[in-house]
């Protein structure tokens, strides 16, 4: 059974960074796609970043690219998220998810996208 937890959330004001961490037990293989998700109050859950551990490839929404950095530890047992020139628009709770057996992040690009497992989610808040 795949199990995801999540850490690294909380308080920080505009401007400023955060680094969460997602560490994943479970695969049957070390091949696999990760990644996060988001969503803030009264909205829906979007796709943030994905990472293959197969080939390295990432996806970014556009919302973070520039600010965002996903990377895997060499064990590929623990993704993290790197979140750097924060806004208030990026308070969210932010999901861990992967569907386990799919190699690619090719589906983050489908807005309905939904991964098989999810962790139990971490508190993002920006603001001043």
């Amino acid at each position: 059974q795949v199990h995801l937890v999540e850490s690294g959330g909380g308080l920080v004001q505009p401007g400023g960074s955060l680094r969460l961490s997602c560490k994943a037990s479970g695969f049957t293989s070390d091949e696999y796609a990760i990644g996060w998700f988001r969503q803030a109050p009264g909205k829906e859950r979007e796709g943030v970043s994905c990472i293959s551990t197969y080939g390295g490839r990432t996806f970014y929404a556009d919302f973070v690219k520039g600010r965002f950095t996903i990377s895997a530890d060499n064990a590929k047992t623990t993704v993290y998220l790197q979140m750097n020139s924060l806004e208030p628009e990026d308070t969210a709770v932010y999901y861990c998810a992967t569907d386990a057996v799919l190699r690619t992040c090719n589906p983050y690009y489908r807005r309905s996208y939904r991964p098989e497992y999810w962790g139990q989610g971490t508190q993002v808040t920006v603001s001043s």
